[in-house]
């Protein structure tokens, strides 16, 4: 990676990984389906507006059917699920859910035929799934209803996001990552608009909720998306979605110093499982250490 680049991946890890103690206070205010659904909506209206303003010219002629498949999944179906748990599990755990998404998007890739998995990729799945075990079989808290409830939550959002990648993958490779935004944020607002009839907004939102909520949409959705595709294109999927690792250790850090959320030996060990597992199955291990 170029200067550039190298300040792009730092940018999403960094942003990435303290939003969710951002997220945490946004569904405090707007609740887990309003703090989706504004955010989806607002982040979409914000690109678009800003493409308007700049002149840039947008191109939907892919049509609507894509980009709707992949707001249900990597907007919809990851972002209710993650703003679901992250109340009833902590946002450190919750990060370090999301690190599972490559084993699960390199799973489906695999099903589709656009991925391969060697033996040290199948290795590497295997001991991604001990760390999952580790992870919420040994936790710091008791184990209640709510919080095998939150598990469930985070894997079905992580699976969601997977197939949502390799959906886009396959169906969107020559859309440019503004339209890919716009059109998935959009849709994934409006697919959630309705939950919020059976789940309202708790209570009236203060000015500062509001902030949260529009950090939420202009900087971690609507900036950091078009960042991430634009690094996807030019230095290649496995590259830029490891940087969910760092994200990661980010999150369990913050999560720590800022809202004093505590993990087990087990889970930090379970943590660290999930990543090498991961690192093995997007071939991010030297050479020599894989032979």
């Amino acid at each position: 990676m170029h200067r550039r680049q190298l300040a792009d991946y730092s940018l999403l890890a960094v942003v990435w990984g303290c939003s969710f103690l951002i997220l945490v206070q946004a569904v405090d205010a707007f609740g887990w389906v309003g703090a989706v659904t504004f955010r989806a909506l607002i982040a979409a209206g914000l690109l678009w507006g800003a493409a308007r303003v700049s002149g840039r010219r947008l191109d939907f002629t892919v049509g609507w059917r894509p980009l709707l498949v992949v707001g249900a999944t990597t907007v919809a179906g990851q972002l209710i699920g993650l703003s679901f748990a992250a109340p009833r599990i902590g946002s450190a755990m919750s990060a370090i859910f999301v690190a599972t998404i490559p084993l699960f998007s390199m799973v489906i890739g695999q099903w589709w035929g656009t991925e391969h998995i060697g033996p040290s990729g199948q290795v590497g799945l295997v001991v991604g799934l001990a760390g999952i075990v580790l992870l919420v079989g040994f936790p710091a808290v008791p184990v209640t209803t709510s919080f095998v409830i939150g598990c469930v939550a985070s894997v079905l959002s992580c699976v969601s996001s997977a197939f949502g990648s390799n959906y886009a993958r396959l169906r969107l490779r020559h859309v440019g990552a503004w339209e890919q935004t716009i059109g998935s944020f959009a849709f994934g607002g409006l697919l959630t608009l309705p939950l919020l009839v059976f789940v309202p907004v708790p209570r009236m939102p203060s000015a500062l909720d509001v902030l949260y909520l529009l950090l939420l949409a202009a900087v971690v959705s609507s900036l950091c998306y078009v960042v991430y595709f634009r690094l996807v294109s030019e230095v290649g999927a496995t590259r830029a979605i490891s940087v969910e690792f760092v994200v990661t250790v980010i999150a369990v850090i913050a999560g720590a110093v800022v809202l004093d959320e505590q993990l087990s030996w087990m889970q930090l060990v379970g943590g660290a499982v999930i990543i090498l597992g991961c690192s093995m199955v997007l071939g991010l291990l030297p050479r020599r250490a894989r032979q």
